[in-house]
């Protein structure tokens, strides 16, 4: 291990660090200005752009200015991303359009930050090595995204009928689920599996329970499908297919529109099913068990009423377990006091407290959302 005084900031994890923040280059500059001794020189933005771009090296006094101003750990800033397993690599996400490209940059560091942490506090808590039973299902002329959603059902044992907790399901089946407030309501859900290291995703806490488990379902369907870049509209259709089929498998639900579809009807379908009742019209259109005229027909009340952006019969939001189990077994079991423990997460104390332990899941402190 490098003594204190060897350490130097790694260009790639400054700007990884400083985009989890959602920081510009000058907010990084006027934060460690302000951090620094009185009288000390005037960080520029030009130095923090020269220290991201590897033509500088940042160390000593400026690293742990730099670290200050970022809110990590001075030993998180000079990991490699690459090497650590961190790098933002391919990374699917349930968006709105109107998300904006730096938001969407902000969360995707995020989510390599947190795959960084849950692998420090698997390894702290000596968490038997679970082997998942993710495999990917290619799409061809022969297989499409519901054969998918089928393959996947049928390889993890779920019955027939509706999912009862999604992401049970996925941590049941050896992948990792962290909720977070991800500072938008733009976007639900993102996730990253790169055949390496365990499928994860990083779930919205503020979407209402029944769009949560259909995207986390889409999310899925992500993971399992589309190991490479491809179109991403067609890559979105195939995994609201792939969502469609996980939650509402058509030869288990075909039936339930048999006697025509109305609203009492859907709210009574979303008690049983737990997906939206808009996710239940768009599936009984699709099994042309209704048709275009009559979904048309029933959307247009539903806006009338509102429903598009509130809907009636609250589905109760659905929890990860297997993090929240490994922070009490360093915690309780362990007997680690809450700076070690952050110290395995690379975050500091009071940020490992909000986001692991007191239940405040905020991504980025206060000062620094956007």
């Amino acid at each position: 291990m490098m003594a204190s005084g060897d350490l130097q900031a790694h260009p790639g994890m400054l700007a990884l660090a400083r985009e989890s923040r959602g920081m510009t280059q000058v907010d990084v500059a006027t934060a460690m200005t302000k951090a620094a001794p009185a009288g000390a020189a005037v960080v520029s933005q030009g130095y923090v752009s020269r220290a991201e771009s590897g033509r500088l090296v940042v160390a000593d006094d400026r690293l742990q200015l730099y670290a200050a101003a970022l809110g990590y750990p001075v030993d998180l800033l000079c990991l490699d991303p690459r090497v650590s397993g961190v790098g933002v690599g391919l990374i699917h996400h349930r968006k709105r359009a109107a998300l904006s490209s730096s938001a969407l940059r902000r969360i995707h560091a995020q989510l390599a930050l947190v795959r960084l942490q849950v692998t420090g506090l698997v390894q702290a808590a000596a968490a038997a090595d679970v082997q998942h039973r993710f495999s990917r299902v290619l799409l061809d002329d022969f297989t499409t995204a519901k054969d998918a959603a089928r393959q996947v059902r049928r390889a993890w044992g779920l019955p027939r009928g509706p999912v009862a907790d999604v992401i049970a399901a996925i941590e049941e089946a050896g992948g990792l689920v962290v909720m977070r407030s991800l500072g938008s309501e733009l976007l639900d859900a993102v996730s990253q599996w790169d055949d390496l290291q365990v499928p994860l995703v990083l779930v919205n806490d503020h979407a209402p329970g029944d769009r949560c488990r259909f995207s986390v379902a889409h999310e899925l369907g992500h993971l399992v499908m589309h190991p490479e870049p491809g179109t991403p509209s067609e890559q979105e259709k195939q995994a609201d297919a792939f969502a469609a089929e996980f939650l509402m498998p058509a030869a288990d639900i075909r039936q339930a529109f048999a006697d025509g579809v109305d609203l009492a009807r859907l709210a009574e379908l979303k008690r049983l099913w737990r997906v939206s009742m808009s996710a239940l019209l768009r599936r009984a259109l699709t099994l042309n068990a209704i048709t275009e005229w009559q979904y048309r027909t029933v959307m247009v009340e539903m806006s009338a009423l509102g429903y598009r952006t509130a809907e009636p019969v609250e589905v109760e939001p659905e929890r990860p377990t297997r993090v929240p189990a490994l922070v009490d077994t360093l915690l309780s079991e362990r007997g680690l006091a809450i700076d070690e423990a952050a110290a395995c997460a690379r975050l500091l104390p009071e940020d490992f407290k909000r986001l692991y332990v007191a239940g405040d899941r905020s991504l980025s402190p206060e000062p620094l959302r956007r």
